[in-house]
């Protein structure tokens, strides 16, 4: 009996960050471990994916080769029959799904993306007309009585800042197609296995959502060609505490550690010089409460910092903070965190200097195979259902 899938995968490009390693890498690992009795687990690497933001192309490839070196420092056990690991662009199904599936998706699905919106700048520039265009209701509103006011002024300046708004949408015109139909090609990636289970970020569940939507639909118009893959809330209650934690950026704690930030400053990434990433630590954002709480309202970056120290370190964040709290020497506290992370990339960094890229490759390659003619038997489905190809007698 073919068992149920469970999909997941993690960007190429970029280094990835401790917040990568503790919040998706390890958690995926252990529910890896802990399920592949019971599930086929495929991890995959979405390289086609890397070009919906910068990339560098020269050292793409040996970067997407180094994240899958990640996953086996990180402990996942390569010589697993039900664990795969893949690149996506090495099995040519994923590309040939996303556009059958493209020519069934509304234009309007795609742009209402919240993703899209904040990573092209449309939902900011939509937010920016409509406050201006308040603004100017209100100041007609309120000054209507008011003879002989001076409307030339201000919407002199409205004017200006229209324009303005009109040179930042002309911008737009960089961001990529790929970015706009991301969530198609996910979709592929997704359906393609029949995964039944796919762990996302809160980010992301809108565009699971849409794999669901679209896979409903081709299966009404047509035979039933794809499996749906469960909604979000039953994914959140299968996979629960396995999904990990978000990690916040050491200078800005209220945002979460990111391996596209530019300045890298509030970063650990897991290739940092260990003394670097000691440092970073110690110029971290705290407070001026001068007394270790864990409120992430009122103390983001001393919350942050304990959740940090209560991964690195496997304990519990409850026995974490009950070892801090209400000490006042914030110095002391963040020297604690800067050796634990220091020495964690040390002890990292030796296990993955000992992975053997033969032994990657011929995994990677392997699983190409295997799952190649399962990725080509969902697309002829679904090339047969559209009238790509005949139907079989």
């Amino acid at each position: 009996m073919t068992k149920p899938v469970i999909l997941t995968g993690i960007r190429a490009n970029n280094d990835l960050t401790i917040g990568n390693y503790f919040g998706a890498i390890l958690p995926i690992i252990d529910m890896a471990k802990k399920r592949s009795d019971e599930f086929q687990i495929n991890m995959f690497i979405p390289d086609l994916h890397s070009f919906t933001t910068s990339v560098d192309h020269d050292t793409l490839n040996q970067q997407i080769i180094n994240n899958a070196r990640l996953f086996v420092a990180a402990g996942l056990p390569l010589d697993n029959d039900s664990i795969y690991l893949y690149r996506q662009s090495y099995i040519p199904a994923h590309s040939e799904l996303t556009w059958v599936l493209d020519c069934f998706t509304g234009f309007g699905e795609m742009e209402r993306m919240t993703q899209f919106k904040e990573k092209s700048g449309a939902q900011s520039l939509l937010s920016s007309i409509t406050s201006e265009i308040d603004r100017m209701e209100s100041i007609s509103n309120q000054s209507s009585a008011i003879k002989g006011y001076d409307y030339k002024n201000e919407f002199s300046k409205s004017a200006g800042f229209l324009v303005s708004l009109l040179q930042d949408y002309k911008k737009r015109e960089h961001v990529s197609t790929g970015l706009f139909n991301y969530p198609v090609l996910m979709a592929a990636d997704i359906l393609l296995y029949n995964a039944k289970y796919v762990p996302v970020g809160e980010d992301q569940s809108q565009h699971l959502e849409f794999t669901r939507d679209i896979a409903e639909r081709m299966n009404n118009k047509f035979d039933n060609i794809f499996t749906v893959p469960e909604a979000v809330k039953d994914q959140n209650a299968f996979f629960g505490a396995e999904q990990g934690l978000r990690t916040k950026d050491l200078v800005n704690p209220t945002k979460k550690m990111s391996k596209s930030d530019e300045s890298g400053r509030g970063v650990i990434f897991l290739g940092d010089d260990p003394e670097v990433a000691y440092k970073k630590v110690m110029g971290a954002t705290t407070d001026d409460l001068a007394e270790i709480h864990f409120d992430k309202q009122t103390q983001p970056g001393i919350s942050n910092l304990l959740e940090i120290l209560a991964l690195v370190r496997g304990n519990s964040l409850t026995d974490t903070i009950a070892e801090f709290e209400g000490q006042t020497r914030y110095g002391d506290f963040k020297k604690v965190v800067a050796t634990e992370i220091k020495q964690f990339l040390s002890d990292f960094q030796k296990r993955l200097s000992e992975v053997d890229n033969g032994v990657v490759m011929a995994k990677l390659e392997q699983s190409e195979r295997d799952l190649t003619p399962i990725a080509n038997a969902t697309l002829l489905r679904a090339q047969q259902a559209v009238g790509l190809r005949p139907k079989a007698l």
